[in-house]
């Protein structure tokens, strides 16, 4: 259909020629309004007076003053159990059909995020804009009568009578609209699969069937299924078997330690394209690709923002937010530095903690990139030792030792009267571990002063422990955890720190 191709292309074109909206703050104002005069008959608008914010000059500053802070814990426990047992005008006007099951990482129970009508358009409306950005990737017209492949939850939701239940992908790929059906897959039959080998093996017999330009997914999952595809068909690249492959969209957590292990998988190298749709929203996607990092932040969307400074004034040390905290808008941000996300949505969260660390990149395009979990980050001593930090140590070291490590995950230790971190690798190779200690140390004391300070008083020791990648999978296997959202939390705390050591234990017998 190759007329169809050319219809896309020239539509994305003059689309991505329309200039963005360059006032943020005013866009933002704007998006805050729209929620509060929605919301203001709800319970949790009437409860905080929505209809008075909404005289007041300065919304922004009153909403801010007025409505307290909440974390998942708080808005379920005051307002969205009242939502999961039926109950309509909660915290949005509308009864709440959908519930996306979240847990971030594999480390806690799942968590029921309402998903709104307005969230479902919101999310399809963020969707055709990253297809619009493509105008940006300078290909050819052929390219969009291609395929997608979006390796995503189960569209077989779990119902109690009141209202369904499932991974946002599910969810929205259960809603998507009739024309985009042409171009996806695995297609209905496949995406109804709740078990996931059954559905990775799936995607692998009808791979040939498929003619795939675009993949959309996690990147562990990802790399696993490519491996697979390859392995099924005796091929020696995935580009044997979708010889149109261009473009991989990821997401979930930063792509940088699979690059390689991906690249090996293909002829020749793909686009990569960063995205950022959580269950709580579609916040931003990567406009300009393999160019620059940094993903822009969609403004007017459905998504009011507050962005609280990720330091000791506004949480402790534990990672949880303080009760009074320094909220700014996108008009007080700067380049740099680290910020956890408050969200209020048109699916009824309010001045809400996704848990999601950032950093902006360029102010102009309003372009961030996550460094982390507000709960994901160490600092035993000071060290103040941020995901991100971690990602690109890991990176430097696998470069340097010519090795892949897709999987990692570090704790903070006691050891010897003081600290110290201990970091479990999935390695390809048999590497010494001494040698990947001083790698990953020399790269973060480079990265991070505070972690160079502590490393010559407090923090005694970087201990190194080689796993195969395997690991990381059947840990994540036998926590029920496998799936196209679940991503293997890179720092271990508490309870799952004990349950990851006896799973290690038990696992050499």
């Amino acid at each position: 259909m190759p007329l169809l191709g050319s219809i896309i292309k020239r539509t994305i074109n003059i689309r991505g020629r329309i200039p963005h909206w360059r006032n943020p703050y005013k866009q933002q104002v704007r998006q805050l309004r729209k929620l509060l005069t929605k919301a203001q008959n709800t319970a949790f608008g009437q409860h905080y007076n929505f209809d008075k914010i909404l005289l007041e000059k300065n919304i922004v500053e009153t909403f801010q003053s007025s409505v307290k802070t909440y974390d998942y814990s708080s808005i379920y426990k005051e307002w969205w159990y009242r939502a999961l047992k039926g109950e309509q005008y909660v915290c949005w006007p509308s009864q709440i059909k959908y519930f996306a099951l979240s847990s971030g990482t594999s480390d806690s129970s799942s968590k029921y995020i309402p998903v709104t009508k307005d969230m479902l358009r919101a999310v399809k409306k963020a969707s055709v804009r990253q297809i619009i950005a493509m105008s940006n990737y300078d290909l050819p017209k052929e390219h969009f009568q291609k395929g997608m492949l979006v390796l995503g939850g189960s569209t077989t939701l779990d119902f109690n009578g009141t209202y369904f239940a499932g991974d946002l992908s599910g969810i929205t790929t259960a809603n998507i609209p009739r024309w985009f059906q042409y171009f996806y897959k695995p297609g209905k039959k496949i995406s109804k699969y709740k078990d996931w080998e059954t559905k990775i093996n799936e995607i692998a017999k009808s791979a040939k069937d498929w003619d795939i330009g675009i993949i959309v997914g996690v990147p562990a999952w990802i790399q696993i299924l490519l491996e697979r595809v390859i392995e099924f068909h005796n091929a020696k690249t995935i580009h044997d078997i979708w010889p149109n492959l261009r473009i991989y969209v990821h997401a979930g957590v930063a792509i940088g330690p699979y690059v390689n292990s991906i690249n090996k998988l293909t002829s020749f190298p793909l686009i990569f394209s960063d995205s950022y749709l959580a269950s709580e929203g579609y916040i931003a996607f990567q406009e300009r690709p393999n160019e620059v990092q940094g993903m822009r932040i969609l403004l007017d969307n459905g998504l009011f923002y507050e962005f609280v400074p990720f330091n000791e004034n506004n949480f402790d040390a534990e990672g949880n937010m303080k009760e009074s905290v320094n909220a700014l808008t996108i008009k007080d941000v700067e380049l740099g530095t680290e910020y956890a996300i408050l969200l209020s949505t048109c699916s009824g969260a309010w001045r809400y903690l996704i848990g999601d660390v950032i950093k902006f990149t360029n102010l102009e395009n309003s372009e961030i990139v996550i460094t982390g979990r507000t709960k994901h980050f160490l600092s035993l001593c000071g060290e103040h030792l941020s995901v991100d930090n971690m990602t690109r140590a890991i990176r430097l070291t696998a470069e340097e030792l010519g090795i892949e490590i897709n999987e990692f995950t570090v704790a903070g230790i006691p050891y010897q009267n003081l600290f110290a971190h201990h970091w479990y690798l999935g390695v390809n190779k048999n590497t010494d571990a001494g040698l990947l200690s001083a790698k990953i140390d020399l790269h973060l004391k480079n990265l991070n002063d505070d972690y160079r300070v502590e490393r010559i008083s407090a923090l005694k020791e970087v201990i190194v422990t080689v796993l195969p990648d395997e690991a990381f999978i059947d840990f994540l296997r036998i926590k029920n955890k496998l799936g196209a959202s679940s991503k293997f939390p890179r720092v271990m705390k508490g309870k799952l720190l004990e349950e990851w050591k006896v799973f290690l234990a038990n696992r050499k017998l």
